[in-house]
């Protein structure tokens, strides 16, 4: 049985770097916040849907303190000069019993290199082994890349558009 909160996975990138993706600590909440002010307005208004730059205390505790039964985080470490630096993360948050809500996020330089599918096969693996039956997602339909994650993921999703937004299912089989 996989634990989540002590998560660990080390992989390689397509350039050849090492990440680790681990399950995200509550003393991570500082790295949390650098990264997000490394992330492009363009980034951030794909994750959030709107740009923004400042979130509020209880956003961010939100976003950092998690229980790892209903609000399951990964983070994705890259050393950057000589130490461990937070680029991204993905999480999943249940939103009713059997179902979670899945989201990914990565500083621009590291967008493009594999991480996002390497946190789609974690999180996909921590769900079913916690008895999720699916995830779901709502992308913007300009976001591509995700949405080509989701495609690629093998968990053979459905899409449908509605006002803008992308609405993912994705079966854990």
């Amino acid at each position: 049985m996989l634990e989540a909160a002590r998560f660990s996975a080390i992989e390689t990138l397509g350039d050849g770097r090492r990440v680790e993706i681990r399950a995200l600590r509550h003393e991570d909440r500082d790295g949390f916040v650098a990264a997000i002010g490394r992330a492009s307005t363009e980034s951030i208004r794909r994750r959030f849907f709107s740009v923004r730059r400042y979130f509020s205390e209880q956003e961010i505790e939100f976003f950092s303190n998690v229980d790892f039964v209903t609000r399951v985080a990964l983070a994705v470490v890259a050393e950057e000069g000589g130490r461990p630096v937070i680029v991204g993360g993905g999480r999943y948050v249940v939103v009713e019993p059997g179902r979670a809500e899945v989201a990914f996020a990565l500083i621009d330089e590291y967008q493009g290199k594999g991480i996002g599918a390497a946190l789609m096969r974690h999180l996909a693996a921590l769900a079913r082994e916690a008895g999720l039956k699916e995830l779901i997602a709502e992308v913007l339909p300009e976001n591509t890349a995700m949405l080509s994650v989701f495609r690629k993921s093998g968990l053979q999703p459905t899409t449908r558009q509605e006002r803008g937004v992308v609405h993912v299912t994705l079966p854990l089989r």
